[in-house]
């Protein structure tokens, strides 16, 4: 599979170093807005420029036909193209008129592609460029070498790896959230290579087609990568991408790369996928994506809410996690897109912080999640991934892996838990927070240890059961002053001074557990059994703690003395006593 490359990075700097023609103009958290539009033009210039001529050609003997947006589309080879005369290198021609011919060659490009130009909101940058007379040297910068962008010179794969570089020096120099935007290509790899797994009928089958859905897709490279993978194991086979993205930018160099590649770019949606599901009622064969974490969703609060209502029959109806945080949000609308099982059922792939593993009480809203989640066997597998490996956070991420078609296969009834955070290579230069990378064979060696489910000292299995408990409520009499009991109509009444909790595994019968555990310390408690909720929580660090046993405290004090001595002897040669 194709990796990241020392061309891209070069390519990348190349495209970035026009921003040199933009200081004083813009401020360098501006650059970005200039940058990425003008490079997703130049991208479309370079692939029509081959059948330039013959459209041009063609647009003079059609452009009075009804189905004149059909021939031209067959005359360019692609789903778009541009009517305009002009292309970057014959705006060079006339410098005077640039700010009108570019205008006029932004309006030649097909109905669908300035549809994904008007959301970089660029027509004032036009303006702007225009007026402090700039705009023909930006882009005259384009036509230089460093502006060749056909796919010749940078294949589809490359060219998301460049904007997604792109977007990560915008991002840092505006101190944004580049990570928001794009994960890691090796980590994608490995979640691809976890979702494909022993999947027969796309890995051998013949002119299979099947669908992919990412609910936070921003520039598409999950799909992407996805396609790629796919595609090398089995050309024959089709996987459809559909996806939503909120941010405009991200969106359209995603419907971009989707309109360049051929794919059906009208199933990338703009638009907020928690408060405005654009594919309500869908289902997909495959769900990938990395939502983002640790964002509130209270501006999404009264639409989550009002559907939640509908219980089941919307995507909440498991729970609402806590307003500060709507990862957990994610992750239900990528189980609500599943298929119903006798329709060939569906998998996931989603990452997320350790959050939604423990955060919540029983009977709160991210418990009931993954209480949901358990009962209903969804939970194949949790990857722990290495620290430092994403570019906007060094905390700690899982891969969840979903499955609703583990009926009659050994991962019935079970959770393999998985622990990679030490399957990692040092970067020799770090990418913001991202400091290492996962290596090729450590993406073979997770996928195998996935794949083989069998417990090691990285790898344990759970039955679904065990990561549940029942949280009871131990009462203690209340008592006068005298020590006397407190007693109303005759009962009993509870100190709520002295009212404590206990969390029972399921496994355990809670009568006896109470009778070992309550009873011998506290002879006159009692459960409120009213008051009894089952929890549901995932403690993977725990399940993988070592032991470590304390060095002898001699060692520490030789250790210390060593010390001393050492700082004593620089003491006295800095004063020279």
């Amino acid at each position: 599979m194709a990796t990241r490359s020392a061309k891209i990075d070069q390519k990348a700097d190349l495209i970035w170093a026009i921003a040199d023609k933009l200081t004083g103009v813009y401020k360098p958290h501006e650059y970005g807005d200039v940058i990425l539009p003008l490079t997703v033009i130049r991208r479309f210039d370079c692939i029509l420029h081959d059948k330039k001529d013959e459209v041009l050609k063609k647009y003079e003997e059609v452009k009075n036909l009804p189905m004149k947006d059909v021939l031209l589309r067959k005359t360019s080879g692609y789903d778009f193209y541009n009517t305009s005369k002009y292309t970057f290198e014959r705006l060079m021609d006339d410098p005077d008129n640039i700010e009108d011919n570019f205008r006029d060659y932004l309006n030649g490009f097909s109905e669908n592609v300035r549809d994904i130009l008007e959301k970089f909101k660029f027509d004032g940058h036009i303006t702007t460029m225009a007026n402090k007379g700039i705009l023909y040297i930006v882009l005259k910068e384009y036509t230089t070498d460093r502006g060749n962008l056909h796919p010749n010179e940078i294949s589809n794969l490359e060219m998301g790896y460049i904007f997604e570089e792109i977007i990560r020096r915008f991002s840092e120099s505006h101190n944004e959230d580049a990570g928001q935007h794009y994960t890691p290509r090796e980590v994608i790899q490995l979640m691809v290579n976890i979702l494909f797994y022993d999947d027969n009928d796309i890995l051998s089958g013949n002119n299979v087609a099947k669908t992919i859905y990412d609910p936070a897709c921003g520039t598409g490279g999950m799909l992407s990568v996805a396609e790629e993978y796919l595609h090398s194991l089995n050309a024959s086979t089709e996987l459809v991408s559909f996806g939503q993205e909120i941010n405009d930018q991200t969106f359209a160099i995603c419907k971009a790369d989707m309109l360049i590649k051929g794919n059906n770019a009208d199933y990338i949606k703009d638009g907020n996928t928690l408060s405005d599901d654009q594919f309500a009622g869908s289902t997909f064969d495959y769900i990938l994506s990395n939502p983002p974490f640790g964002r509130e969703w209270k501006n999404e609060k009264a639409k989550v809410e009002e559907e939640a209502k509908l219980g089941f029959g919307g995507r909440f109806g498991a729970g609402l996690p806590a307003a500060s945080d709507g990862q957990m949000l994610f992750l239900m609308t990528a189980i609500s897109k599943m298929k119903d099982i006798d329709k060939g059922g569906s998998r996931i792939a989603i990452i997320h912080n350790g959050s939604p593993l423990f955060t919540g009480d029983a009977g709160s809203g991210p418990s009931e999640i993954r209480r949901y989640i358990l009962e209903n066997d969804l939970l194949e597998a949790i990857v722990a991934l290495p620290n430092d490996i994403f570019y906007n956070t060094g905390i700690a991420t899982y891969i969840w892996v979903l499955s609703n078609k583990k009926a009659g296969t050994v991962r019935e009834g079970k959770v393999q838990l998985i622990n990679a955070n030490e399957m990692f290579v040092k970067r020799r230069k770090a990418l913001g927070n991202k400091r290492n990378d996962i290596s090729e064979e450590d993406i073979a060696e997770i996928t195998k240890i996935y794949g083989d489910f069998k417990e090691s000292e990285i790898s344990q299995i759970y039955n679904n059961e065990d990561f549940g408990y029942t949280k009871i409520t131990i009462e203690r009499p209340l008592r006068d002053e005298e020590g006397n009991l407190v007693l109303k109509k005759g009962k009993k009444q509870p100190d709520t001074s002295l009212r404590d909790t206990e969390n029972v595994p399921l496994k355990e019968d809670i009568k006896e557990y109470f009778e070992r555990e309550v009873l011998p310390f506290a002879p006159d408690a009692w459960i409120d059994e009213k008051k009894s909720k089952v929890g549901y929580e995932i403690p993977f660090t725990r399940y993988f703690y070592k032991y470590e046993t304390p060095r002898p405290s001699a060692e520490i004090m030789a250790e210390i003395m060593d010390l001393e001595t050492e700082l004593s002897g620089s003491l006295e040669e800095v004063f020279d006593l």
